[in-house]
């Protein structure tokens, strides 16, 4: 009887659904989006100004890399349900950390904050490779991204105005977004996945499943494509609403503009299906090409503010698309026996960025203004444009024959 009263969506399955992993996808959006545009302003104000706040992410990004590498191996001792739940933990510490609000709470919030989104990531990946089969990978991306829109789309405006109001507000709703997220991953009963939780054999060197992944080139192309689709992303995060703040826009636009653009999650179906058809290549190069070309015209015309914005806004309509299609090259690649540990170096891809983006954009204000690094993503962003015409041209097409995919 009690079920009856459990909504539809957080009832057990005795297999997990696509829908499953999409609902606490959109949850962890739910907490990340309130604070991705809040974070950068946080920071800048704690700090002071763009340097400090690109070293404070720059050091974020180190702890969470490493942290993230090490992840498989924590999860071969602690059973996956533990970890995930352990990840969520560091979101309420981070939230309580940036609660506080002084220059020493906020960028150790900063630091709990990444190591609990990368804890998260792997865990959610390993299931997700776990129960999702090949050729059903890039729906359930689509579909992830779909539960995630509404977040991604509010949530950024919503945290700077909670923001505005008092300092902590918006730590405090991503708090209690954290919270669901934990009684929402228990009630679905996940469980350790399909692995062992205590495995026979000792637990694998982090350093032994980054010398397997080294040794397959399209493991180690689709995680650059993944690097460079997220250093977009951070220059468009953090550093677009320091632009708007010094080119005199106000404070609030970067997160309006985030919000707006970020409403295009809700076409990630419609996406994925083009995708496919066109070839997981074309589409890829397609949305590399045109994110470069906008980024770089952004840089080149700082001199009209709202121009700027407007282009980079543009830009973050072919990241969505990456978004969508732009980490299949590495999903359909990894081996069933590597799920946890290949979801870790993938997951890797967001530290990584987050160590280049705050480092090359620290090296850039060193000899141009804030806008070089608008140039310097454009740059970035073209050379995968030029690295993903080597990609096999029938990647991802549905193959009638065998009614599976290229891979």
């Amino acid at each position: 009887m009690a079920n009856r009263y459990i909504p539809l969506a957080l009832r057990h399955s005795p297999t997990p659904r696509i829908e499953h992993f999409a609902l606490l996808s959109g949850l962890d959006a739910s907490i990340r989006g309130m604070l991705i545009s809040t974070m950068p302003l946080v920071v800048y104000d704690a700090l002071g100004d763009a340097q400090a706040t690109s070293v404070a992410f720059f050091i974020s990004g180190i702890v969470a890399l490493v942290w993230g590498l090490m992840v498989p191996w924590a999860a071969r001792l602690i059973p996956r349900r533990w970890t995930y739940t352990g990840g969520v933990g560091l979101y309420l510490v981070g939230n309580a950390l940036g609660a506080i609000g002084t220059v020493w709470s906020v960028p150790m919030a900063l630091i709990c904050n990444a190591m609990a989104t990368v804890t998260i990531f792997v865990c959610l990946n390993a299931y997700v490779l776990d129960y999702v089969d090949r050729a059903n990978l890039g729906r359930s991306q689509s579909t992830q991204m779909v539960y995630a829109a509404a977040p991604w789309a509010i949530g950024p405006m919503a945290g700077v105005w909670l923001y505005h109001q008092w300092h902590a507000l918006p730590f405090i709703a991503s708090g209690v977004f954290a919270l669901i997220l934990m009684v929402s991953f228990w009630v679905l009963r996940l469980g350790n996945g399909k692995q062992i939780a205590r495995a026979k054999r000792p637990a694998v060197n982090p350093l032994g499943y980054l010398g397997r992944f080294f040794t397959q080139p399209r493991l180690i192309a689709g995680w650059m494509f993944a690097v460079m689709r997220s250093c977009g992303w951070w220059v468009y995060v953090v550093y677009l609403p320091i632009f708007c703040i010094e080119a005199g826009l106000g404070d609030k636009v970067g997160g309006i503009a985030l919000s707006i653009t970020n409403a295009s999650l809700f076409a990630a179906p419609a996406l994925n299906r083009l995708a496919r058809r066109l070839s997981v290549r074309r589409s890829v190069r397609f949305a590399f090409g045109a994110c470069g070309v906008l980024f770089l015209s952004a840089g080149l015309l700082s001199f009209l503010p709202w121009a700027s914005v407007a282009l980079i806004m543009a830009a973050s309509i072919f990241l969505v698309t990456l978004d969508v299609v732009g980490g299949l090259p590495f999903l359909m690649s990894v081996k069933p026996s590597e799920r946890t540990e290949m979801s870790a170096v993938y997951s890797s891809f967001r530290d990584v960025s987050s160590i280049v983006t705050p480092g090359a954009a620290w090296l850039v204000l060193w000899v141009a203004p804030l806008p070089g690094i608008f140039i310097a993503a454009g740059v970035g962003l073209i050379a995968s444009w030029s690295i993903a015409g080597r990609l096999h041209p029938r990647l991802g097409v549905q193959r009638p024959s065998r009614g599976g995919v290229v891979a």
